[in-house]
C-alpha cells in the first residue's frame, strides 16, 4: 500500500493550473491530446481531485521513481539518504539506472536491496545498455549473464534497456534483427524469473528508412515474442513521437495515440514512465519538460483507461521520471503529492 505523506502546500495551486491550462498550446497540441477545460470544468476538477472523493486514479503499491532523475542525489548522498526522502513522499518502488554512489562509497548488491526493503521500497526493475564496442562493456549484448546475475541478485521482476532498437539501422530488416536479439535476452530473463523490456524515447515512432509507410515500432511489437519481450512506455516521449511523427516522410498523415498501444496489448506494458511536458509546437519534440502535474499531459485520462480494464489495475508499475529537474527532491515529492491526487470522475 502507498504510505501516507503530508500534502504538498503547492497541490492546491498546481491542481488548478492543470485543470485551467488542459492543453492551451493551439489546435495541434488540441488535437493531440483533447481539448483544453473551460475555467467552470476546471474548477469543478480541482474540487472533485482535492476532497477526497472518487477512488485514487493511482493503484496502491505502484507508485515508483526512475532513480536516473535522482543521479545528482545517488552520486553525492548515496542511496540511504535517497531512500530515506522517496519513504516519506509516499514512494512504493524504484527503478534503477546504476548500482553505485559515488562519493558515498561502494555498496552490494545484497546491502542495496536490503536498504531498499527498509524503507519500504521495492525495486522493480532496472536499465542496462543493449550494446556497445567493448567487449567487457555492462551490457545485454557484450555481457548478458553478467546483467542477469546482477538483476537477480536485486530480486528485480525486470531488467530492461533504454536503448533504441537502431544497433543495425532503421530498415525493416534491421529492426526485426534486433527483435531477434531481444527475444533471446527475454528468453534468458524469463528462464530466471524476470521479464526483459524496452523503453521507448520519441524516434522509435520514426518510418523505416527503406519503407517510409511502415512504422518502426510497429516493427518492433510485430517481430518480438509477447511471452518474452516488455515494453515500459515513457509517456512523455511516446507524446513526443506523436507530435514528430503523425505524417510519413512524404507529407501523408499517419497519426497514433500513445495510449492505444496499451489498450490494445495491456499486457506487453508492465512499467511505464510517467514524465510531464509542456505542449511546445515551437519545440523540435514538441513539448518542454517539466515536473508530473504541471505540465499538459492528462495523467487522470491515461492511468483511469489503463487501470480500469479488467484485471489490469495492480498489473502495472508507474515510475516518475525527469531528465533534467531543477531540483530532484523536490520533483520527487511534487510528481507523488500530484500523482497521489488525483481522484477517478464520480
Amino acid at each position: 500500500m502507498s504510505r501516507m505523506f503530508q500534502p504538498d502546500p503547492e497541490l492546491t495551486h498546481r491542481l488548478t493550473r492543470r485543470g485551467m491550462l488542459g492543453v492551451a498550446a493551439g489546435a495541434t497540441a488540441a488535437a493531440l491530446l483533447g481539448a483544453a477545460a473551460t475555467p467552470a470544468t476546471a474548477a469543478t476538477e480541482t474540487a472533485d481531485k482535492t476532497s477526497g472523493r472518487g477512488r485514487p486514479v493511482l493503484p496502491p503499491g505502484r507508485l515508483g521513481i526512475q532513480l536516473y532523475s535522482l543521479r545528482d542525489k545517488v552520486s553525492t548522498l548515496g542511496f540511504a539518504p535517497v531512500f530515506a526522502e522517496l519513504e516519506k513522499y509516499g514512494y512504493d518502488e524504484v527503478e534503477f539506472a546504476g548500482y553505485t554512489q559515488g562519493s558515498a562509497g561502494p555498496i552490494t548488491l545484497a546491502q542495496l536491496k536490503r536498504l531498499a526493503h527498509d524503507h519500504g521500497l521495492n525495486p522493480i526493475g532496472s536499465h542496462v545498455g543493449y550494446y556497445a564496442d567493448d567487449p567487457n562493456a555492462y551490457t545485454f549484448a557484450q555481457n548478458l549473464t553478467k546483467v542477469l546475475d546482477d538483476a537477480q541478485a536485486l530480486g528485480l521482476k525486470h531488467i530492461g534497456t533504454a536503448s533504441g532498437p537502431f544497433r543495425y539501422g532503421s530498415t525493416v530488416d534491421a529492426w526485426k534483427r534486433a527483435a531477434e536479439e531481444f527475444n533471446t535476452y527475454g528468453a534468458a530473463a524469463k528462464a530466471r524469473g524476470m521479464k526483459f523490456y524496452q523503453h521507448n524515447h520519441s524516434e522509435e515512432f520514426s518510418f523505416a528508412t527503406d519503407n517510409p509507410t511502415v512504422r518502426l515500432y510497429d516493427v518492433l511489437l510485430r517481430e518480438t515474442d509477447p511471452d518474452l519481450v516488455f515494453l515500459e512506455m515513457d509517456i512523455f516521449w511516446a507524446y513526443s513521437g506523436q507530435f514528430r511523427f503523425s505524417q510519413r516522410p512524404d507529407g501523408t498523415p499517419a497519426p497514433f495515440e500513445p495510449l492505444n498501444y496499451v489498450l490494445r496489448q495491456p499486457h506487453r506494458y508492465p512499467l511505464f514512465h510517467v514524465k510531464d511536458g509542456v505542449s511546445d509546437p515551437a519545440n523540435t519534440y514538441g513539448y518542454r519538460m517539466t515536473d508530473v502535474g504541471d505540465g499538459d499531459i492528462d495523467y487522470q485520462k491515461f492511468i483511469s483507461a489503463v487501470t480500469r480494464l479488467k484485471g489490469e489495475r495492480l498489473a502495472h508499475h508507474w515510475q516518475t521520471e525527469h531528465d533534467q529537474p531543477t531540483e530532484s527532491f523536490t520533483f520527487a515529492r511534487r510528481s507523488s503529492a500530484y500523482l497521489h491526487s488525483l481522484r477517478e470522475k464520480c
